[in-house]
């Protein structure tokens, strides 16, 4: 990409999008368009549609999403598949019909089978059954990848895929119900920590498998896949490493300073029991993450206690 290429940052206000932006402007790309949700909704086919027609961009980093953890997964089934389906396939759709010269699509580790053989190759997608408390978001995310494969091979687009694992850091969703796992405990042991509770209690047994990555060490492989990489299969983006749950809980209790007794609530669900990517095929492109996980959540939660919004979240 040229330095003063028109570039689209599809869901910039997100953790993901925001770490894009960063990372272009760090590099030195001067000509970044983004909408709000106000101003753009991505769900409506005709605003899409114009927006496209109007500004022309020619590269589209695609990070928008509705997201959250399992509770929000295994609640809101029906619209975690409408809303991001739709929202892909306006964009991903109206950037092919308005010349764009090439797309990036941001997926989740999440559409790779529940019992996959472990660490997870890309090609390792649609061999067996999804995780059922993310089925939704994982169906619509496969379609979204898939939807920018056909038209590479049916009209000779330039369009990828990046299935990032895990994500947490800067401008992350602190809900205490909706959030991923690493902002929840961030926010829990926090309060936990200022109100001088004896014990935290977390769901389930602690023994599934995790891996994590720093998202602005995700928004440096986006740019770097941008400018490196063409294929119709997806690229994992991860570090190769894994913890238990117990241990990241563990951890995230000692960033925080929180020093009381960590409780598992087994009546609670798991989730899969290892998710960890096979992440081969960006390292031998010349890419590797750089934010080791201690670094990360540090870093993380000084993001939270900055964060004066994060209550309502």
């Amino acid at each position: 990409m040229k330095k003063d290429a028109k570039i689209y940052v599809a869901g910039h206000r997100g953790m993901v999008g925001s770490a894009i932006v960063r990372e272009l402007m760090r590099q030195g790309y001067t000509n970044i368009i983004t909408r709000t949700h106000n101003e753009l909704d991505l769900t409506r086919q005709e605003a899409v549609e114009r927006f496209f027609a109007d500004e022309k961009p020619e590269y589209v980093f695609l990070a928008a999403a509705k997201v959250g953890g399992i509770v929000a997964n295994s609640e809101a089934l029906a619209d975690f598949m409408y809303e991001n389906m739709v929202l892909e396939m306006n964009v991903i759709h109206s950037a092919w019909q308005n010349g764009c010269k090439k797309l990036e699509f941001l997926g989740s580790s999440c559409i790779y089978p529940r019992l996959a053989p472990q660490p997870m190759k890309e090609d390792c997608l649609l061999t067996s059954p999804l995780e059922k408390t993310n089925e939704a978001y994982a169906l619509a995310k496969i379609s979204g990848l898939k939807y920018c494969e056909y038209l590479n091979r049916q009209y000779g687009t330039d369009y990828i895929s990046v299935m990032p694992t895990n994500l947490y850091g800067p401008n992350d969703n602190y809900h205490p119900t909706h959030s991923h796992v690493v902002p929840a405990l961030i926010r829990r042991f926090h309060e936990a920590k200022v109100q001088g509770l004896p014990h935290v209690t977390c769901w389930g047994d602690g023994s599934p498998l995790r891996e994590f990555l720093y998202v602005d060490d995700l928004a440096n492989l986006c740019v770097f896949l941008m400018d490196n990489y063409s294929g119709n299969e997806t690229v994992n983006a991860g570090t190769g490493k894994e913890l238990t749950i117990k241990e990241l809980t563990g951890l995230v209790a000692k960033v925080v300073g929180y020093g009381g007794e960590i409780r598992w609530d087994t009546s609670k669900p798991n989730g899969t029991p290892r998710k960890l990517l096979d992440v081969s095929k960006a390292k031998a492109l010349g890419w590797t993450y750089r934010t080791e996980l201690e670094d990360g959540l540090r870093l993380a939660y000084e993001d939270f206690l900055g964060n004066p919004m994060r209550a309502e979240r």
